[in-house]
């Protein structure tokens, strides 16, 4: 059995508001990785994103934790999954009262070094840097979503 690989199990990363705090760390050896994420109320979230080289496991423990993978939302309560398979445009955000609470599995992992890296961007002070942040995405295989088309009038 493999014991976390990023250090004390209790280390919380904080990127903004959100906070993720490794299990297992299987990125040195391209393996998987577990984090549990904790989604505070209306809090700052990334934007819709793929994955090039990973698939994701969103299982919620606490809380409703909306989330949206290539275009079907659905509001996960407790106890509730969901799949986003590599290469697949997937987001999440909490817009409601409470926190809510997921256990994330990555194959292979992308590491907690990762959302180091992305703190160190959204903790620089003022606005981010949209060109370093979106650096930072691509050296881990995230792809930025294109904005969505504009609707047409009428």
């Amino acid at each position: 059995m493999t014991t976390s690989q990023s250090g004390n199990a209790a280390d919380v990363i904080k990127v903004g508001q959100l906070e993720i705090r490794y299990m297992q760390d299987g990125a040195k050896e391209g393996r998987i990785g577990a984090f549990e994420l904790t989604v505070p109320p209306q809090s700052n979230v990334p934007p819709p994103h793929s994955h090039s080289a990973n698939e994701e496991l969103v299982y919620v423990l606490d809380g409703v934790l909306r989330y949206t993978v290539d275009g079907v939302t659905r509001d996960l309560q407790r106890g509730d999954s969901m799949v986003t398979p590599r290469g697949s445009v997937h987001a999440f955000s909490n817009p409601h009262a409470q926190p809510a609470r997921a256990l994330v599995v990555l194959t292979p992992d992308i590491g907690a070094q990762y959302f180091r890296d992305v703190a160190a961007v959204i903790g620089a002070g003022g606005p981010p840097d949209r060109a370093r942040l979106v650096a930072v995405m691509a050296s881990y295989g995230l792809v930025p979503a294109p904005p969505p088309a504009p609707r047409p009038p009428g």
